[in-house]
């Protein structure tokens, strides 16, 4: 199924290995402007987003479940990062727009995609 490619993707090539860049070139609290627990919650989204990936190339259910709730946190988290703290605007965020229309997607998409998959046995 494509989006399941879409999700993977961005999740690999734009979540996983920017978080990890940031980790390897400034440890878990890449961002000094942050709060610690938000630098924590953004170096936490490597393992994350990394996982949510491989339940979905697995074809798991849990990897639309736990890619809609990365996208719910990880958007309401920049967000408040980016009005809250940074005091800025949509407009001038051009990652805030690329992550809050990934966001929409997933989120939009995520029932459909998530009907087609299995669910977690153990």
């Amino acid at each position: 199924m494509a989006l399941i490619v879409v999700y993977v993707v961005v999740l690999v090539v734009v979540g996983a290995t920017s978080h990890v860049v940031d980790i390897l070139r400034s440890g878990v609290h890449p961002y000094p402007w942050a709060p610690q627990w938000l630098n924590l919650f953004w170096s936490s989204l490597a393992i994350f987003d990394s996982l949510a990936a491989a339940l979905l190339v697995c074809g798991k259910r849990a990897g639309v479940d736990l890619t809609c709730g990365i996208m719910a946190t990880d958007l309401a988290a920049n967000w408040y990062a980016a009005y809250g703290i940074q005091h800025t605007t949509l407009s001038t965020q051009p990652g805030l727009q690329r992550l809050t229309s990934f966001a929409l997607l997933v989120l939009l998409t995520g029932p459909f995609v998530r009907s087609r998959l299995r669910p977690v046995t153990i």
